[in-house]
């Protein structure tokens, strides 16, 4: 768990340099009790100070509020709270400090939303990665709660925080996206017209409550009021979660955390963009000023490279990753972000040109049933736009003269190195090419007809494919063997 620091006065993260974690009393001690809200107050709160969703989309959440009520008044039906606390992401880490350091504060505004709602429960989605559950349950021992309330634990996945993911997951369905686009508002938890924002979120509104608008807004932009709670890691030195008030410098957020950007500096995470050096010293944290500037605010995730690391390695990298952890339930997923893969695998050795890349992000980009693959391929088009003279050193045929230091954080099992890899025998191989008809999802064939593939584990939905080329190839020159990360 990183430490926590602060530009300015702390509002969601006060108190944790003296208590260390909030239990009840210490919470009431250092932010107060509150009130119930009712559901017009709640929107009025809301709408006032802008409250936008903190967990990426960055969805306005009154507008999200008066959906669920609308839903519910239709259809005749309760309605359910669900907390997104399951941060899969591997560079996120505002929310776990939020779930292990102040869980009374998410607890607060999900009790808030319940009441305005006249919701029938409340249910909290944390991975099962053990960090946060202990502490959230603990918090829940020491209150009542409006509304019943339960933990349900979900896989540490990339998509299993997706929200149509965390709901089927509740549903006790498969943890991964619907394969047809669902707004949770509508059909949610049992069916139900269901209220479903991240931890941060609800965090955010439970500090709104007791400061009001007009205090809430004496800090952040006029446009984006507030604080935002900022995962900062990568070359860091000092890595943190920082709190810091919209408006602020993304520059003096870096330096506080002695984070050189080197080449380029990921925002929002590896659905986010890249910003280049000159354009991080320009920017300001809020959505606003980032996208402006080329970045993306996202789910609060800031990556610096350093200067140590090859940026195009480091991006093929994420985007093998990417690749493995999507559903694998529809074409751009099961065979688009595979090939998007091997083009920026390739580009890496100097053997695609950025425009093959671009190419194969255009063929995911819009097409999917959730928003994976939009989100990867703008990280690998982005990559091109920064990296651009990196680029040319790799096409050149010597590189860019740096080796690949892992800086971009990618559970070690599912790196490059760790788990099933496909390899040849080219002794054996006589390009009959056969391989790459019955999986082309995963191999290719090279100018000369024999196959191609990234160097990288195989995912769990294309092993049947892989071991059929297997079976198939003449030549019984195709293993899978696997491999321990590095």
């Amino acid at each position: 768990m990183p430490p926590v620091a602060s530009v300015g006065v702390p509002r969601l993260t006060a108190g944790l340099e003296e208590f260390g974690r909030l239990d009840l009393l210490a919470h009431e001690e250092v932010h107060g009790r509150i009130g119930p809200l009712s559901t017009s107050e709640l929107i009025r709160l809301t709408d006032a100070i802008g409250l936008q969703g903190r967990g990426g989309a960055g969805f306005p959440f009154a507008k999200k509020f008066r959906a669920v009520l609308e839903s519910a008044a239709k259809q005749d039906k309760p309605t359910v709270v669900v907390v997104n606390a399951t941060e899969g992401e591997p560079a996120a880490w505002k929310d776990k400090v939020l779930l292990t350091r102040a869980p009374h504060l998410i607890l607060d505004g999900a009790a808030l939303a319940a009441f305005a709602l006249d919701a029938q429960e409340i249910v909290i989605g944390v991975a099962d990665d053990g960090i946060g559950a202990g502490s959230l349950a603990a918090a829940l021992g020491e209150r009542r709660m409006p509304v019943p309330t339960s933990v349900v634990r979900v896989p540490h996945r990339f998509i299993s925080g997706e929200g149509g993911a965390l709901v089927r997951g509740i549903n006790g369905e498969a943890h991964i996206p619907p394969g047809i686009k669902v707004r949770a508002s509508d059909t949610g938890v049992a069916g139900l017209p269901t209220l479903l924002s991240n931890a941060e979120t609800y965090a955010q509104l439970a500090i709104a409550a007791r400061l009001g608008p007009y205090e809430y807004a004496a800090v952040g932009t006029a446009d984006e009021p507030g604080t935002v709670m900022l995962s900062v890691t990568g070359s860091a030195a000092r890595p943190a979660v920082v709190e810091c008030p919209t408006g602020t410098p993304l520059a003096e957020v870096l330096r506080m955390c002695e984070a050189p950007v080197g080449p380029g500096l990921l925002t929002g995470g590896f659905h986010g963009k890249w910003m280049a050096p000159e354009a991080v010293a320009r920017a300001e944290v809020s959505r606003k000023s980032l996208m402006k500037h080329g970045g993306s605010l996202g789910a609060g995730i800031m990556v610096p490279l350093g200067d140590d690391t090859c940026p195009i390695g480091e991006a093929a990298r994420v985007v093998r990753y990417l690749a493995g952890e999507s559903a694998g339930q529809c074409g751009p997923c099961r065979l688009g972000l595979p090939d998007l893969a091997r083009t920026v695998d390739s580009l890496a050795i100097g053997g695609a040109a950025p425009d093959v890349v671009r190419a194969a992000a255009g063929v995911v980009k819009g097409r999917g049933a959730c928003s994976h693959p939009d989100g990867t391929a703008r990280f690998a088009t982005s990559a091109l736009e920064v990296f651009a003279a990196d680029i040319a050193a790799h096409a050149a045929g010597d590189g860019c003269g740096k080796r690949v230091k892992g800086v971009l954080p990618i559970p070690a099992t599912l790196d490059a190195g760790g788990g099933p890899r496909l390899t040849v025998d080219w002794t054996r191989c006589d390009g009959h090419g056969l391989c790459a008809h019955i999986a082309p999802e995963l191999i290719t064939l090279d100018g000369n007809g024999f196959p191609a593939f990234p160097p990288a584990p195989v995912p769990p939905w294309l092993e049947p494919g892989a071991r059929k080329a297997i079976n198939m190839c003449p030549a019984l020159a195709l293993r899978l063997v696997d491999a321990q990360p590095h």
